[in-house]
């Protein structure tokens, strides 16, 4: 068996998560395809991290702050623009964002191609967000602005307030 072989296989050990491509939970919000390929379940809820694609065109969240984590992209593909404060950023494949807490940010894909960024959260708290967003648009919900912010307020998140 060649060690390319060995690696790819499942893990049996109980404390390894592997999650191959194509599997991890899907969340579709709009047109930003999400996939979740670590909720917290196996790192004690100290990080989660999310695969996402971002359509051409696609406005990301009002500008926010979250109050109990950092939040990293890593750009795989695309360009993403990052808005923080009163800052932008053209963020390419290769870059890495990080926000701290309390910092105001936002991106979009304003590009005639895809984007994709894998997310991280620390602690993971912010994940759940993202499959409330979900439930409400799968329960025929609209997602308002309101309802976009109450959802972020359960997740210690809410709007910028020089930018809400």
């Amino acid at each position: 068996m060649t060690e390319e072989a060995r690696t790819s296989e499942p893990q049996t050990d109980p404390a390894v998560s592997v999650v191959g491509p194509g599997d991890g939970e899907t969340i579709v919000l709009g047109t930003t395809r999400m996939r979740v390929l670590e909720d917290g379940s196996h790192t004690g809820h100290r990080l989660a991290i999310a695969e996402s694609i971002l359509a051409p065109h696609t406005q990301g969240p009002p500008q926010h702050r979250h109050a109990q984590h950092d939040e990293g992209f890593y750009i795989l593909a695309g360009t993403v623009r990052f808005t923080v404060g009163d800052k932008e950023y053209e963020a390419t494949a290769g870059t890495l964002v990080m926000v701290p807490p309390g910092t105001p940010h936002t991106f979009a894909n304003l590009t005639d191609h895809p984007a994709v960024m894998l997310s991280t959260f620390t602690p993971d708290l912010y994940v759940h967000y993202f499959r409330d967003l979900q439930k409400m648009l799968a329960g025929g919900r609209p997602l308002t602005p309101l309802a976009n912010i109450d959802a972020m307020n359960r997740y210690a998140t809410g709007p910028a307030t020089e930018r809400a």
